[in-house]
């Protein structure tokens, strides 16, 4: 189990600032255990350059992103889930389809840059603190000794970290 790669699939609806941010960070964070990856329930059909910008400004990758429908990882030949994580309350609420591999599920909402109305500055800070915080709660899935954990276990934990990072916004 030590050297296996964890699939996580991040959704919020439109796919196209918080999963994309999450898949990102996730990505490079992950060191090779984690492949991470995005959809959304309605997507978008486009990646909002101020998510991108936040990726750049993280000196992490920004390029290779799209926006997604999350049908496309319900298929029979989709990557195997281990965990598909809602970023966003409207998905969170949607009937989902059937993951194949049966992953555990958790929701770690957070608000939606996106829709924030302000000058350039304080909409770039929104997304900014949108990223560090995903951030945040990826840094402590990662810490998670997953291999020597059961699956219950792993279940609640990655709840939690969801729930505790809401409580301290």
């Amino acid at each position: 189990m030590a050297d296996k790669t964890y699939n996580v699939l991040f959704i919020c609806t439109g796919n196209s600032a918080r999963s994309i941010m999450a898949e990102g960070l996730l990505n490079y964070m992950g060191d090779g255990r984690f492949k991470a990856y995005s959809a959304g329930s309605h997507p978008a059909g486009k990646v909002n350059a101020h998510a991108l910008r936040t990726l750049e400004r993280l000196r992490l990758p920004a390029e290779g992103y799209r926006s997604k429908n999350w049908d496309e990882f319900a298929k029979p030949d989709s990557p195997a889930l281990d965990f598909v994580l809602t970023v966003c309350d409207k998905a969170a609420g949607e009937m989902c389809p059937v993951w194949p591999g049966q992953p555990m599920t958790a929701h770690w909402g957070v608000a939606d840059p996106a829709a924030f109305e302000g000058s350039e500055e304080a909409t770039e800070r929104q997304f900014m603190d949108t990223a560090l915080t995903l951030k945040r709660r990826i840094e402590l899935m990662l810490a998670l000794p997953l291999a020597r954990l059961d699956s219950m276990a792993i279940q609640r934990e990655i709840r939690d970290i969801g729930k505790a990072q809401k409580a301290a916004q």
